[in-house]
């Protein structure tokens, strides 16, 4: 096993961030509801932290997986976050917007969320591997 990219692991964590904010819209967007500024600080390091964690661990997987591997199969970041994506996190996703019964535009959106930012962080990982 090779060493964790912990800079990748890093950027990844922010490109995810920043392709949430656009994929969301800015905090500074008018809404109609807006929740309480402690509120809003709580779901962003939430999430933060989440992407955090799966930057982490796309992170060990590749070190497992190995540099001579992943240079001669680059497309192995793509698979490995793009299942975990379809396999794990869309899922759960959708079984939380369906008991929430969330309105069809968010729901998808919710669920095409995950896939795009693990493929971007697959996309940095494959630059700085």
């Amino acid at each position: 096993m090779g060493p964790v990219n912990w800079l990748a692991v890093v950027l990844a964590t922010i490109v995810a961030m920043v392709i949430g904010l656009l994929w969301n819209g800015l905090p500074l967007q008018e809404r109609r509801f807006q929740p309480r500024p402690a509120r809003r600080v709580g779901a962003y390091v939430g999430v933060t932290l989440a992407c955090f964690l799966a930057a982490a661990m796309f992170g060990h997987s590749f070190a497992r997986i190995g540099a001579a591997t992943l240079q001669a199969k680059p497309w192995l970041y793509f698979m490995q976050t793009g299942g975990i994506a379809l396999a794990f996190v869309i899922p759960a996703v959708w079984i939380t917007n369906s008991r929430n019964r969330t309105q069809a535009p968010q729901f998808l959106a919710d669920c095409l969320f995950w896939p795009v930012i693990y493929l971007a962080m697959a996309v940095v990982f494959w630059l700085l591997g």
